[in-house]
């Protein structure tokens, strides 16, 4: 695979590669936070938004492999990921963006996004799509999104170089021929202050900015918010 072209998981790594897997073992411990800090329970509906048509890589749309009540998931996302709902009995599968769900109002108990943010475009984007996971939630709202500030960009295994201004990044991945995540509609990576900031903009939930790390430095960044008026599970 050319590292300009990435796959469906917005990633040039190869399946069997030491990142790829670095990266399942991330998203099995960012899954357990999920499942702890929402406290979903089973009766919940639960909708993952941005699933993935990728099917080579271990973790892809990992909330629909390892969540055990498939019937209560509804999965939505822009690729066609329509193989979900023949992988796993139950499970709905809605083709749309996240940043105009065709849904009411508190349709879903529960609402989870992982990685996604960072590829919906601007700050604007970014704070649109936010909300729009909060309208649709009843409970609560968990995304999750990689760190800027670590030290290996994940999605081009690139080191160090998105440390440098956005603009001036996005500059060095056209030298390097990135053209794809040069364009800040494809890539807008996040830091822990920017995700307090959209969380800013969630006045009708309690929310808190957290970390996973790898190697003791914060590798991901989860924002888990609560709605305040909460029905009791």
């Amino acid at each position: 695979m050319s590292r300009s072209r990435p796959n469906s998981q917005y990633n040039v790594a190869k399946p069997d590669s030491l990142p790829v897997r670095l990266a399942a073992y991330q998203r099995r411990r960012m899954y357990a936070r999920f499942l702890r800090d929402v406290a979903i329970c089973k009766d919940d509906s639960l909708l993952d938004v941005g699933v993935t048509s990728d099917r080579s890589y271990e973790a892809s749309n990992y909330v629909e492999a390892w969540y055990p009540h498939k019937d209560r998931v509804t999965a939505l996302g822009i690729d066609d990921a329509s193989f979900l709902e023949q992988q796993y009995p139950g499970m709905k599968f809605i083709q749309a963006s996240g940043l105009d769900m065709p849904f009411e109002d508190r349709s879903f108990d529960v609402v989870h996004s992982s990685a996604v943010i960072e590829h919906v475009g601007s700050y604007e984007n970014q704070v649109k799509f936010a909300c729009e996971c909060a309208r649709i939630a009843k409970k609560a709202v968990f995304l999750t999104t990689p760190n800027r500030w670590f030290p290996v960009e994940f999605h081009t295994v690139l080191p160090l170089l998105h440390w440098l201004p956005k603009t001036w990044f996005r500059a060095a991945l056209r030298v390097f021929g990135m053209n794809f995540f040069a364009s800040e509609e494809n890539l807008n990576l996040l830091s822990s202050r920017e995700c307090r900031r959209i969380a800013a903009a969630l006045p009708d939930f309690y929310v808190s900015v957290s970390s996973v790390a790898l190697g003791g430095w914060p590798s991901n960044l989860l924002i888990t918010a609560l709605r305040r008026d909460r029905p009791e599970s």
